[in-house]
């Protein structure tokens, strides 16, 4: 319910404020904004929907997009590499975020080899970036009221609770290093829930 509010006001916040500054031959917002809504209001402590996963994942991918455009005609090939391209440069830069695939593709599908080339420039910026922005903003605002932090910042576990569980977080990371999957929570958030459930087995265990 409040992931449904907050989803109306960073909507409304980035049409009116986008379309203030946005040139008539750009859209106000994006659809990838929808799908970055759905993680900055109803999943704040996935590490794909902190700040720089949202504005930096959005704009690198647009501006992947708009490149591939330019660069390759076809467009069957140029949305899957635009895509693609996305998805390796997000992740070595550390700004993984779902939407910013669509928002290679729907800079892609923009065919920006028929646009002019000032409107190729300002897409990732205009609307993207400044959607990723304002979506952000009205995300941290209304987290301050929701219950929940955002940016997500993991609560910090008691120390006594931390020694009685002797789980520590070389432990967490080498035992993710160990796997070859890729899991949506921050180690330090895994952290905290595995030393409260081994804190919690251990106070209900038979004597």
């Amino acid at each position: 319910m409040l992931a449904g509010l907050g989803a109306v006001c960073g909507i409304m916040a980035c049409l009116v404020l986008t379309g203030l500054v946005t040139p008539a031959t750009l859209p106000a917002i994006v659809a990838p904004i929808g799908a970055s809504s759905v993680l900055v209001f109803a999943l704040p402590a996935s590490p794909l929907a902190t700040p720089r996963a949202v504005i930096g994942g959005n704009t690198l991918s647009a501006a992947i997009g708009i490149a591939i455009g330019l660069l390759i005609p076809n467009p069957l090939l140029a949305a899957g590499l635009a895509v693609g391209l996305a998805i390796v440069l997000m992740a070595a830069s550390r700004t993984l975020h779902p939407p910013g695939g669509a928002a290679a593709l729907t800079a892609v599908m923009l065919h920006p080899n028929t646009l002019p080339f000032s409107t190729d420039l300002t897409f990732p910026l205009l609307p993207v970036c400044l959607n990723s922005s304002i979506l952000v903003g009205v995300g941290m605002l209304f987290h301050r009221f929701s219950g929940h932090s955002y940016p997500h910042r993991a609560p910090t576990v008691p120390l006594q609770t931390q020694q009685e569980a002797g789980l520590k977080h070389e432990d967490i990371v080498s035992a993710l290093n160990a796997t070859d999957d890729v899991f949506d929570i921050d180690t330090k958030d895994l952290e905290r829930l595995l030393i409260l459930a081994e804190h919690h087995a251990k106070q209900h265990r038979p004597p």
